[in-house]
């Protein structure tokens, strides 16, 4: 696809709606080609960000967010700082629009992992330079790129395919379901009708569909998944879940019969990708004969973390 005429990107990523169709489909090129110039010349992107850089906010914890944005951003030739804010949540210290306007005075772009959506929407308020999404309650907009992006490498064009989300309606579903509706494809959410994606997001989404021509289906039967390129699913139990044994046991029970093993990807069918964002609880929502198995992408879907954010921080910082 050409990218001779650059769509137009907000100052932020918050969410895949800041992107946009033409948006995603440019950066989903461009990360492409990103990848192949590093895999071909380790070097070939250091005068990309050279002198740039960004502070990374985690009020979680992380293993291929930060990697992925540290190493990724080296290769182009800036640099990364990374504050621990897993026992001082943002704003406790001082104002979420106070600590926006420091980091502006010195950093180029602000990339945070935090517990509230709402805290990104302030420091994407206050903040003069870019914001970007690495994770919040409601939108992991980074890890729907990259999901994109993996699918894309295996045959699966963005906006023809079909992904099948099969769990608990989080964060990672909104974005990838917001993804599709803007792009177009066909998103399935197969959950228990307790665990249906956000009631407000999938009204946004399907909104969004009308224009794209793309599909949102919501439904509680495994059935439905028949046929899917991909079956994606998340861990039951994320950072910061209740701790409490008995609600614990009752989530478990009621999302079993939506476990992804082996007769799940029996009724997708031998064309389907299995997908995960990645860390699995494996016994629990996946089986090792499905996220080992020959299916699998989902080592791909972390290495596209880094190649995906690359393109969206050459995007983000290349005019500024």
């Amino acid at each position: 696809m050409s990218l001779s005429a650059p769509a137009v990107i907000t100052p932020h990523l918050l969410r895949a709606t800041d992107l946009g169709r033409d948006g995603i489909l440019e950066l989903l090129a461009e990360a492409a080609e990103l990848r192949a110039a590093l895999q071909a010349d380790p070097r070939a992107g250091l005068e990309r960000l050279a002198g740039r850089s960004l502070v990374m906010l985690f009020e979680k914890p992380s293993l291929r967010t930060r990697v992925s944005f540290e190493i990724g951003i080296g290769k182009l030739g800036g640099q990364a700082v990374h504050l621990d804010h897993r026992t001082e949540r943002l704003g406790v210290r001082e104002s979420i629009g106070d600590y926006a306007r420091n980091l502006e005075r010195w950093t180029d772009v602000v990339v945070a992992r935090v517990f509230e959506h709402r805290t990104l929407e302030e420091l994407a308020r206050t903040s003069r330079v870019p914001v970007v999404n690495a994770l919040s309650d409601r939108f992991h907009p980074c890890q729907a790129l990259a999901d994109l992006l993996t699918l894309a490498d295996h045959g699966r064009a963005p906006g023809e395919c079909t992904i099948a989300y099969v769990g608990e309606g989080n964060n990672v579903c909104h974005s990838l379901m917001e993804s599709v509706a803007i792009v177009g494809g066909r998103f399935l959410a197969v959950t228990p009708p307790s665990f249906r994606p956000d009631p407000g997001i999938e009204r946004e989404c399907r909104r969004l569909a009308e224009a794209s021509g793309a599909e949102i289906v919501c439904s509680d039967e495994v059935s439905a998944i028949a046929g899917a390129d991909a079956i994606y699913t998340d861990t039951w139990f994320s950072m910061g879940d209740s701790a409490d044994p008995a609600g614990v046991r009752d989530k478990r029970r009621v999302l079993e019969p939506y476990r992804v093993d082996a007769e799940l990807m029996r009724i997708a069918g031998p064309q389907a990708l299995f997908m995960h964002c990645l860390p699995a609880h494996r016994g629990e929502e996946v089986l090792d004969e499905v996220i080992d198995g020959p299916a699998s992408v989902v080592f791909d879907q972390a290495e596209n973390r880094m190649h995906a954010q690359n393109a969206l921080l050459v995007r983000l910082l290349r005019d500024r």
